[in-house]
């Protein structure tokens, strides 16, 4: 027997000796180096900075970006004055029929605020555990749960009118909920809110889309109208319109400031969003970015306001049978690839413009698109006119074309276009078979200034001085070149035509509808489909899946709801 082999005899037998020696539970028990808890997950700035950021991504699934095509963002905008459903053989506008208390979106709206309510008070009570963080950063941290969880609060208040309030951390779950008074979620958030105020950032030198103490103030300023508080409201508005950094942008500005268009319409260029771009105006916007882990749910805003005019079909050049009206299909001229799930109502098409058809900015031809070159060269009516020139067939119906705002499009990345691609009329072609090219990667704004001058009136309103409800109302009129109006013209009608005009697709309308209670007067008046909302259909139903859960207490349904 050589060395070698007598050595490797030797290890196997010491193996097999301390093998056997071993106690087998003992060698197979697995002891953990390391893993994540609550207790050590909230330690470090980085993991409280995790956590919070949490709580901006629910937020921006909120608006508008849960899903392509149906969901709770469709609820906030069909049935309103200004939106009804865009697909033919749907039952959304059948709103009585459809917003029941077992309605899965009426769910998902409740489930991912209170998502956020929950992420929020973990947050808010392991801040005042043992942890590294310093005072400061834990300020910061607190002052941004508290506006998220008032801004959850707001919009469940908003919606459901009295919801239950979870303001404690909890390890075991409850089932004796019961609802507080539309009043108290108010109150809360206004306890929140004041609190984050004095705990947030200003926004000057602020980090692009972080929550600042001026925006907490311009929700608060909401949340005191809700209570018929208007001089706090009031308050609370003029400390954000009179910050040395904010301002309304009445200049062209931005990336593309040098193209035949408007400053309304650079306000929605890509690149254009920020206040690091420039934008004075920008109060909170979320942030977007191509193929970024970080933004995972995109923007599908676009698809939901754009028509399927892809599927449009008009006389083919030789008389037999129909042909595609645009070859490509898609481009970025036309915007996109809609989707078509929100269609406008007459109301917002036509009458809010009547007045001031050819002065306000905000209805120029390339900031609302009523009709498009039919770029086809196989159809009858290649370079005529979609509408103009008669080839939209009644059959086509809304759900292949109609007006598209051209503030929730026109923004694609280069990975999106097709390389050499373009249509007759020289537009880019997009990409066709994904997502890519029905959705928008803008940064998409939360609040911005135009929003806190109509809070200020609606507050001055309220508050009996309707000379300055007035004046604000003309300073957002100015910026557009529309007409001003009198005092005698103003009125809360007045304000929420004012909104639709200049916050159309960035505001969710039934949200504001709701809030005032005039989601089925405006419907009833303005929308075809308005005689199929039940009166009592200003709030939402209890989704009743918590109702059942919730055994031991009685957590009361909206009346109206079965």
């Amino acid at each position: 027997m050589t060395m070698n082999t007598s050595k490797f005899f030797m290890i196997i037998l010491t193996l097999s000796v301390l093998l056997i020696s071993c106690d087998e539970s003992s060698w197979l028990k697995e002891e953990p180096l390391d893993f994540y808890s609550p207790d050590n997950s909230y330690q470090t700035s980085a993991q409280f900075q995790q956590a919070e950021n949490n709580l901006y991504n629910n937020l921006r699934k909120i608006i508008f970006h849960n899903t392509k095509d149906m969901g709770y963002c469709h609820l906030l905008q069909v049935g309103s004055d200004m939106y009804m459903w865009g697909w033919q053989g749907q039952t959304f506008d059948n709103y009585s029929a459809y917003v029941v208390p077992t309605l899965s979106y009426v769910y998902d709206f409740w489930k991912v605020n209170y998502q956020n309510v929950v992420n929020a008070n973990e947050i808010l009570y392991r801040l005042e555990q043992k942890n590294d963080v310093s005072i400061e950063e834990k300020n910061v941290f607190r002052g941004e749960a508290l506006f998220f969880r008032a801004m959850a609060y707001r919009y469940l208040g908003h919606v459901f009118g009295g919801v239950p309030l979870e303001l404690e951390h909890r390890t075991i779950p409850r089932k004796d909920y019961v609802r507080a008074t539309r009043e108290q979620v108010y109150e809360q958030c206004r306890a929140d809110l004041e609190e984050a105020i004095t705990l947030l950032p200003d926004i000057s030198g602020a980090e692009d889309g972080k929550v600042t103490k001026q925006a907490a103030q311009h929700l608060i300023s909401e949340i005191y109208i809700s209570l018929g508080k208007y001089a706090e409201a009031i308050s609370a508005a003029t400390e954000v319109i009179n910050h040395s950094s904010m301002a309304l942008m009445k200049e062209r500005f931005g990336v593309r400031k040098d193209e035949p268009y408007d400053v309304y319409w650079d306000l929605f260029r890509n690149g254009n969003i920020n206040r690091s771009s420039g934008n004075t105006e920008a109060i909170l916007v979320m942030q977007y970015e191509y193929n970024n882990s970080g933004s995972p749910d995109p923007d599908f805003r676009m698809a939901n306001f754009l028509p399927q005019y892809r599927s449009v079909q008009v006389e083919a050049i030789d008389g037999n049978g129909t042909v595609a009206a645009f070859s490509p299909q898609i481009t970025a001229e036309k915007g996109g690839r809609g989707q078509g799930g929100l269609a406008m109502t007459s109301y917002l098409e036509n009458k809010l413009w009547e007045s001031d058809w050819d002065n306000d900015i905000r209805n120029a031809d390339y900031n609302i698109i009523r009709d498009v070159l039919i770029d086809n060269p196989k159809a009858k009516g290649f370079g005529e006119y979609l509408v103009k020139d008669g080839w939209l067939r009644e059959q086509d119906g809304i759900m292949n074309f109609f007006p598209i705002m051209w503030k929730v499009t026109g923004n694609f990345p280069e990975a999106v276009y097709k390389t050499g691609s373009f249509s007759a009329f020289g537009e880019h072609e997009l990409i066709n078979s994904g997502s890519s090219s029905q959705v928008s990667y803008r940064d998409e704004y939360c609040f911005r200034l135009a929003e806190t001058y109509l809070l200020r009136a609606e507050a001055y309103l309220n508050n009996g001085d309707k000379a300055k409800a007035t004046a604000d109302v003309n300073i957002i009129r100015n910026r557009a070149h529309a007409t001003p109006i009198s005092e005698a013209e103003v009125s809360i009608d007045y304000i929420l035509d004012e909104r639709a005009r200049e916050l159309a697709t960035e505001e969710y309308r039934n949200l504001t509808l709701m809030r005032l209670g005039k989601l089925v007067e405006r419907s009833q008046k303005y929308n075809p489909n308005g005689h199929l909302m039940g009166d009592w259909q200003n709030l939402w139903p209890i989704p009743y899946s918590e109702i059942e859960r919730n055994v031991e207490a009685v957590l009361e349904q909206n009346p109206g709801y079965h």
